[in-house]
């Protein structure tokens, strides 16, 4: 029965063959290249998933980019070494966030510029429509408003 059990729970969706998870051990000379690595990891996409850094595929070339990543690590390299080596073999897409240059200006400038653009967008309909509220008042509301805000409050 324990048998039955087991095979079900390995074979089924939310068995355990659904969780498993990408565990590999890597010793590390010391806990800062560790830190670096897991950084790294985190900050390089996948080639072939495409959603997912490295550290969370399970792809082949994610495997071997995580040797490759923790060997560059082991050998010394900085980590804008490391990164010049995987966008030269990958390209740009490989970091999820890529770096400045004319490529991807626009990428980088597009919140500030649309941010400007909202504020400029709503100050100009908070004008007009102020304006033709104003518009649409008659001189003598217009002169009772002036009467009203010039007396004296108790």
């Amino acid at each position: 029965m324990r048998a039955v059990i087991f095979v079900l729970l390995c074979c089924s969706p939310w068995g355990a063959s659904s969780t498993w998870a990408v565990i590999e051990t890597y010793e590390f000379s010391s806990p800062d290249l560790e830190r670096r690595y897991h950084a790294l990891s985190q900050e390089l996409r996948c080639p072939k998933c495409q959603n997912q850094n490295i550290a969370d595929s399970n792809a082949p070339i994610a495997r071997d980019l995580r040797v490759v990543l923790y060997e560059q690590l082991q050998a010394g390299a900085s980590d804008d070494e490391i990164l010049a080596f995987m966008v030269a073999r990958y390209g740009e897409f490989v970091r999820y966030r890529p770096g400045m240059d004319r490529n991807t200006v626009l990428l980088w400038a597009a919140p500030g510029l649309l941010l400007v653009l909202g504020a400029m967008g709503l100050f100009a309909h908070f004008r007009q429509r102020s304006s033709q509220v104003h518009a649409a008042l008659t001189d003598s509301e217009k002169s009772e408003i002036e009467r009203l805000l010039q007396e004296p409050r108790a």
